[in-house]
């Protein structure tokens, strides 16, 4: 019997509208590196539906890779990265960001945000004994975040203060970005999101897309040298095209934000039913990703028909899972596991 994923939201290939586009852009012959029709009109309806007529837009292959690229640009070999200590550099991109010789300075939160004091601590910190400290430049969140929650528009603001003051950089990794965004708890708008940091990357390959992220600067003075960077680390693709004709269909009819939806619609009810079966949560995820805690014996049986990661050890009884919802996901899915779970 086939297990049915909960693992992750990019386990399918793509959605049918992208899959058709690649088809049908197949035959036509285009320059290389970014400069295609797709990926210039791309870029035109990312600027417009972020309302950032200037920013500077780049297609690149996945977060890891995006994630590397921006933070090496922005920082020079003495200065260092503040993050959550859960935060995807962490702890999933095997040392990425130290192996370029940036330091993580990091900290931790219980609900997978960090505050703006928490940065200026750090900071602080880090103006004590110069020359012999790395220097602070660069912030570093997800929206939403690896447990999925998502930042207020408040919060969001008082750490961009923070980060302004200080002469600090902040950057959103937006591998989920479309969750957020369209989260019954979001309170921040895609025309004013850019407002509030210098740099963000707009997730693709976990919101329907095949493979492919879009990267926006703010300032485009900052994204100056950026196809340097691109380049030096393998990063910028002759055939960005496939990048492109995606970013163009996601942000064409409003697609992107279609998806993301579906897929947080799928998580509400799958959070739903297992509160209503007793059961509570690691934290309170608006997102597609939810955490519910179960006994481990109830873990193991639904692991005979569905496919989830389990998270962390509550006790010698009990589990934090992790389960995942994307563009694909059925509901009747969802159904069949709150059944197999109140069954149990």
């Amino acid at each position: 019997m086939t297990k049915f994923s909960f693992k992750n939201d990019y386990s399918e290939g793509t959605h049918p509208r992208i899959l058709e586009a690649l088809k049908e852009s197949n035959s036509s012959q285009e320059d290389g590196y970014g400069e295609d029709a797709f990926c210039i009109e791309a870029a035109q309806n990312i600027r417009k539906t972020f309302d950032k007529p200037n920013a500077a837009v780049f297609f690149i292959s996945g977060g890891t890779q995006a994630n590397l690229c921006v933070i090496a640009s922005l920082l020079k070999p003495f200065e260092s990265v503040i993050a959550l200590d859960s935060g995807h550099i962490c702890l999933h991109e095997t040392g990425a960001i130290e192996a370029c010789g940036h330091r993580i300075n990091s900290t931790h939160s219980t609900n997978g945000k960090i505050t703006a004091q928490q940065i200026q601590s750090i900071f602080d910190d880090h103006q004590n004994d110069p020359p012999h400290m790395v220097q602070p430049k660069l912030v570093y969140i997800s929206n939403s975040t690896e447990i999925g929650t998502i930042y207020t528009k408040k919060e969001l603001a008082e750490i961009y203060e923070t980060c302004q003051k200080n002469k600090l950089f902040l950057y959103i990794d937006g591998a989920r970005l479309g969750s957020a965004l369209c989260s019954k708890k979001n309170d921040i708008k895609p025309t004013e999101i850019l407002n509030y940091c210098d740099v963000l990357y707009i997730g693709g390959t976990k919101n329907g897309g095949l493979i492919g992220e879009a990267i926006v600067f703010k300032n485009p003075e900052l994204a100056k040298d950026f196809p340097f960077h691109l380049k030096q680390r393998g990063a910028l693709l002759g055939k960005e095209r496939v990048f492109g004709v995606q970013f163009r269909e996601f942000f064409r009819n409003n697609l992107y934000f279609d998806l993301a939806q579906h897929a947080n619609n799928m998580a509400e009810k799958l959070s739903s039913g297992i509160k209503n079966a007793g059961y509570s949560f690691l934290s309170e995820s608006p997102s597609n990703q939810i955490f519910p805690i179960l006994p481990n014996e109830i873990i193991d049986k639904l692991l005979q028909k569905y496919d989830f990661y389990i998270w962390t050890k509550v006790d010698e009884k009990n589990s934090v899972i992790r389960l995942v919802t994307s563009w694909a996901t059925p509901e009747s899915k969802v159904k069949e596991f709150i059944k197999e779970l109140k069954n149990r």
